[in-house]
C-alpha cells in the first residue's frame, strides 16, 4: 500500500516496470545529488525511471494487430521502493503473466500511489473496463476473476472489494460514523479491489478540479472508501464474496478469485535477537506501571534493551540521556537515542528498534520479518502514515507501533544534519521530513499497529500475524499481549518450512 509522492509510467504495450524493479537483491539505490523532491509526472508524461519490460518477458505478445487485452482489466500492483518489496511485486507480476502462458497481453503496472492510479483513465479509459488494485501478497486466479467481473455492468460506477467495517468508533478513523460504525464498509486491500472505468473517469475529473486536501493519511483503505463515497454522492463499496483473504492453499480457496500468499513473510533464518538493539522511551511517572508491563511480557524476549527516561533509576535500570521530559513529541529524546546507537556506549548491531513504553510487540515475529530486509540499505520500517501527501508532503513511521531502522539509515539521517526544531517536536514526523529530504523510502508493514486490537476490523486482523500494538488505554495490556503476540507457533512453523526448503 503505497503513500510515496507519485510517479507513474505510461504503458504502450504489455506492461511497464521501473528499472529499480529489475535490480538484483542487495543492490544499492543510486544516490541523489539534491534534497529537492521530484515533482509528480503529469498524465501522459514519461518518467526517466520507467522502461518497457525486456523482450524475454514479452514472448507471444508483440504483434502488428491491435493489442488483445485480458478481460479489459488494468492490473495495478501496489508496491514500495525497497528491494524486498520490489521482488514481491515482480513475483506477482510473473505469476499473472504465466497464467496467460504469454499468449495474451496484460495491462499490468507497478505503482506506489493509489490516487495517482486514478489518472490512468486518460491512458486506458477508451479500451478498458476495470482497474484492479492488488497488494504484493495478493494472489489472483485470472479466469475466476474474469467470471466475477463480467457479472457487473461495466457501464455503471462500481467499487468492488472484500468489505471491512469497524465494530466501534475508532481513533484511526477519526471516530467516523460513531453512532453506527458498522454502517460504513471499506475494502481489505489484501483481497484486491476494483473500480469500473466510469467511476475512475469521474474520480480523475474530481481530483483535477479539486486536489486532495487531507492533512493526515492514517488508514488509506478507509480514506479511499470515504473519498469515493463522497458523503453519498458516489457509490458505496459492493462486497464480492470471491475476493478473499484466506491462504491460497486453503481448501476453501477453490471458490475464490483472489487469496493471500501467506500470513507472515520469512526470507531465510530470522535475524538474531542480539543483532537488534531496542530502545524504550519512558519517563519517571511510568516506571512502576508501563515499564513493569514490558518486563513481564515482551521484554523477556530481548537480548539488548535499554530504557531511556528523564530519571536514572538503577532498579530498572533506566538511563537519563540529559534531555528534559516532554508531555508530547519526544523528538529530543529520539535523536539522542539515534546518536547513542552509533556510539561506543552500546553494542554494534545492524538494527535499531525504538518503541514507546506502552508498545506491545513480538520480537520473534520482528526477527522473522527482518530476514526479508537488507541491513546494508537505509531501511525505515513500521506502520506508515502520511502528512499532506496531496500537496507534496511526506510519509513517516508512526512511533507507537515501533520504528525500525537499519544502521545505514541512522548513519544517513545523522550525517545529513537533520535535527529537531524543539525537544517536544513530534519525533516520527520530523524523521519523516528528514527521510523525505534524503530520498530514503519509508517502508510500510501492516503488521505494525499504532492502536489497540479493538481499533481494527476483526476481518483485517484475522489474516495477519501481527507484530505490534500500542496503548494501554481501557485494556489489560498483559492479556492483550498473551492473546495476540505471545503465541509464536506460526513463526516456528515458518522457520521449519524454510529449513525444509533449504
Amino acid at each position: 500500500m503505497g503513500l510515496e509522492t507519485g510517479e507513474w509510467c505510461r504503458c504502450h504495450s504489455l506492461s511497464i516496470t521501473p528499472p529499480a524493479l529489475l535490480r538484483s537483491h542487495g543492490s544499492r539505490p543510486r544516490p541523489h545529488s539534491s534534497h529537492t523532491p521530484i515533482a509528480p509526472r503529469r498524465p501522459g508524461e514519461y518518467s526517466r525511471d520507467c522502461a518497457l519490460l525486456p523482450p524475454s518477458l514479452l514472448r507471444g505478445s508483440r504483434s502488428r494487430q491491435p493489442w488483445r487485452t485480458w478481460g479489459d482489466v488494468v492490473f495495478v500492483i501496489q508496491s514500495q521502493r525497497n528491494s524486498f518489496h520490489v521482488r514481491q511485486a515482480e513475483k506477482l507480476r510473473k505469476d499473472l503473466l504465466l497464467q496467460t502462458q504469454y499468449k495474451m497481453s496484460l495491462k499490468l503496472l507497478i505503482m506506489q500511489n493509489v490516487f495517482f492510479s486514478f489518472s490512468l483513465s486518460s491512458q486506458f479509459g477508451n479500451n478498458s473496463s476495470w482497474i484492479m488494485f492488488l497488494e504484493e501478497d495478493t494472489r489472483v486466479k485470472l479466469q475466476k476473476l474474469h467470471e466475477v467481473l463480467k457479472t457487473f455492468d461495466r457501464r455503471k460506477e462500481w467499487f468492488l472489494g472484500k468489505p471491512l467495517h469497524d465494530e466501534e468508533s475508532t481513533i484511526i478513523h477519526h471516530y467516523a460514523f460513531s453512532e453506527n460504525p458498522a454502517a460504513f464498509q471499506y475494502p481489505d486491500f489484501s483481497a484486491g479491489w476494483a473500480l469500473s472505468i466510469p467511476l475512475v473517469n469521474r474520480l480523475t475529473s474530481k481530483i483535477e478540479e479539486e486536489p486532495l486536501k487531507s492533512d493526515f493519511t492514517i488508514d488509506l483503505k478507509h480514506e479511499v472508501a470515504l473519498y469515493i463515497w463522497e458523503d453519498g454522492k458516489g457509490p458505496r463499496l459492493t462486497g464480492v464474496p470471491e475476493l478473499c483473504t484466506i491462504p491460497e492453499h486453503n481448501p476453501r480457496a477453490q471458490y475464490c478469485a483472489t487469496t493471500v500468499s501467506s500470513q507472515s513473510p520469512l526470507c531465510g533464518q530470522p535475524v538474531k535477537s542480539d543483532n537488534i538493539f531496542i530502545a524504550v522511551k519512558t519517563c519517571k511517572k511510568f516506571h512502576s506501571d508501563r515499564v513493569l508491563v514490558v518486563k513481564k511480557t515482551w521484554g523477556k524476549q530481548a537480548s539488548l534493551l535499554e530504557y531511556y527516561s528523564d530519571y536514572a533509576d538503577p532498579s530498572i535500570p533506566t538511563i537519563n540521556l540529559g534531555v528534559p521530559n516532554t508531555e508530547r513529541g519526544h523528538c529530543g529524546k529520539t535523536f539522542a537515542i539515534l546518536r547513542r546507537f552509533l556510539s561506543s556506549h552500546v553494542p554494534n548491531t545492524d538494527w535499531l528498534l525504538i518503541v514507546d513504553d506502552d508498545t506491545l510487540i513480538s520480537l520473534p515475529r520482528l526477527q522473522a520479518l527482518l530476514s526479508c530486509y537488507d541491513f546494508s540499505e537505509p531501511v525505515c520500517l513500521g506502520e506508515r502514515y502520511g502528512y499532506g501527501l496531496g500537496q507534496g508532503g511526506y510519509s513517516y513511521i508512526t512511533g507507537g507501533g515501533g520504528m525500525v531502522f537499519s544502521r545505514e539509515a541512522v548513519v544517513q539521517l545523522l550525517a545529513s544534519g537533520c535535527k529537531c526544531y524543539s525537544n517536544d517536536a513530534p519525533d516520527d514526523m520530523v524523521l519523516g521530513m528528514c527521510l523525505n529530504a534524503l530520498r530514503v523510502p519509508v517502508t510500510h508493514s501492516p503488521l505494525f499497529h499504532q492502536a489497540r486490537p479493538e481499533d481494527y476490523a476483526k476481518e483485517f486482523l484475522a489474516h495477519q500475524t501481527p507484530i505490534s500494538f500500542h496503548k494501554h488505554w481501557n485494556i489489560d495490556p498483559i492479556a492483550v499481549f498473551n492473546k495476540w503476540l505471545k503465541n509464536d507457533k506460526h513463526t516456528e512453523g515458518l522457520q521449519k518450512s524454510t529449513k525444509d526448503e533449504l
